[in-house]
């Protein structure tokens, strides 16, 4: 006889409700397990578990108690279980990780990412068990943690990258396109490569703002508190940077194609190059790090409240976050490296 069908894989699946059915009426009947199991087509230790999960103590009309498997008991019993499955496993383990976890996610300004607070602790607790970065966000979903979604610094999200090949509103660029910047910037192997943009609180133009730049290769973040968005207020705020600091940090600088820059090509001391009209990812780092000052100071919340060491303090923060792109490094120690070379 020729075996057409050879395969060693062993397929378990649960339970059905049906068989459970199945199984207390079976049982009612006084099969054995043996006989349950061969009827419907399972292993004895499977329908021996589930009579034990589903069996439970009552009391007869003579008030003795007696014992009896119920279909609906097992099932409850399954689904609860499923539900816990797992749950708190390394919450024992890795409670040294998960203490210090807590008192880093919970600092203000906050330094640490998940995932850059797990490299920490590795370098800090090489004997230690820790989680992965999707664990610890199942459990404080799951309220395992004295931690809320509140505390947490921004999710990882996932973007799939397209072609970009938008078709470009009628919109004037200000300066000197990005088409025109050097293709060396492109790659980030070159230092002092900057993207800048406004952080605004009230979309107010006599609010104050934060003028923001971000250095392409260490991703370091430089955040000037500015008292409106005036064209002449941007203007002043970036030369009086520039002059304060090494003129070689600042080859090029690419900026938004918003109003409030149409002065910056008068700078002194670097090459300003405009992005494209309706096109923020021509300065993704300068976006991702404006992202991260929103975790600090919220949209629509006005700047007036916030002080310039406030500022500098939520700065120091966000360069001194541990970063997955830097293998692990801070902006702030990329950029001394590069500053001091």
């Amino acid at each position: 006889m020729t075996q057409t069908k050879n395969s060693t894989k062993k397929q378990y699946q649960q339970l059905q409700p049906e068989e459970r059915g199945i199984i207390q009426i079976l049982h009612d009947q006084c099969n054995s397990i043996r006989q349950i199991a061969y009827r419907l087509h399972r292993s004895p230790s499977t329908v021996s578990r589930e009579i034990r999960r589903g069996t439970v103590k009552q009391r007869n009309s003579d008030y003795l108690f007696f014992t009896d498997y119920y279909a609906e008991t097992g099932q409850i019993m399954y689904k609860n279980n499923r539900t816990h499955c797992h749950s708190k496993g390394l919450l024992k383990p890795c409670w040294l990780f998960f203490k210090m976890l807590e008192q880093a996610l919970k600092q203000h300004p906050r330094v640490d990412s998940v995932d850059g607070f797990i490299h920490r602790f590795k370098g800090l607790h090489p004997e230690c068990r820790y989680p992965s970065v999707p664990t610890v966000y199942r459990y404080i979903d799951q309220g395992l943690l004295n931690l809320k979604n509140s505390d947490l610094p921004q999710k990882l999200r996932r973007h799939i990258k397209g072609n970009h090949n938008h078709q470009r509103h009628n919109k004037k660029i200000l300066g000197t396109s990005i088409e025109q910047r050097p293709s060396v910037v492109d790659d980030r192997t070159t230092f002092g490569n900057w993207e800048g943009e406004l952080v605004k609180g009230k979309r107010i133009a006599s609010e104050p703002s934060l003028l923001t730049i971000t250095e392409r290769k260490s991703r370091l973040e430089l955040i000037i508190k500015i008292p409106n968005y005036h064209a002449d207020t941007c203007l002043d705020a970036l030369q009086k940077v520039i002059n304060q600091h090494n003129s070689k940090w600042f080859k090029s600088i690419t900026f938004d194609n918003g109003s409030e820059f149409y002065l910056l090509s008068k700078v002194h001391g670097t090459q300003i190059y405009f992005a494209h009209p309706y096109s923020p990812w021509e300065r993704g780092s300068n976006e991702n790090a404006n992202g991260l000052i929103r975790e600090y100071i919220p949209k629509g919340l006005s700047l007036k409240q916030f002080s310039e060491d406030q500022i500098t303090r939520i700065q120091n923060a966000i360069n001194a976050k541990l970063r997955k792109s830097l293998k692990y490094l801070s902006s702030k120690t990329c950029f001394n490296q590069y500053t001091t070379c």
